[in-house]
């Protein structure tokens, strides 16, 4: 699956607990053009022990495999998140608003 969207927490490094590898994991929000009032959330876990270089805020694709983490609440309800498996993660680079506008008078 590929998903587009925003990260909404600064990657962290995390070890497996079975073998002690690296990975890194995120927050990321789908959301469609204009104004969503139901966004997707997924938790990005990226398996690889490289810092993918993102931040914050940064528009990024996530290529991986989908999978669905049920555990109990703090209360004790069954909850769950969407957690995509990443071997890629992304950031994507829109032109600069000056610079798209020099191209367009360009034209």
């Amino acid at each position: 699956m590929q998903a587009f969207g925003n990260c909404a927490t600064k990657p962290e490094k995390k070890e497996t607990r079975a073998s002690g590898r690296g990975y890194w994991e995120f927050r990321m929000c789908e959301s469609q053009r204009g104004v969503d009032n139901d966004p997707t959330w997924y938790t990005v876990r990226i398996m690889k022990d490289v810092d993918p270089g993102l931040a914050k805020g940064d528009f990024v694709k996530v290529t991986g495999k989908l999978k669905v983490d049920h555990y109990l609440s703090r209360e004790g309800k069954p909850t769950g998140t969407c957690l995509i498996i990443a071997f890629e993660a992304s950031k994507l680079a829109k032109p600069a608003p000056q610079a798209a506008a020099a191209q367009d008078a360009a034209a």
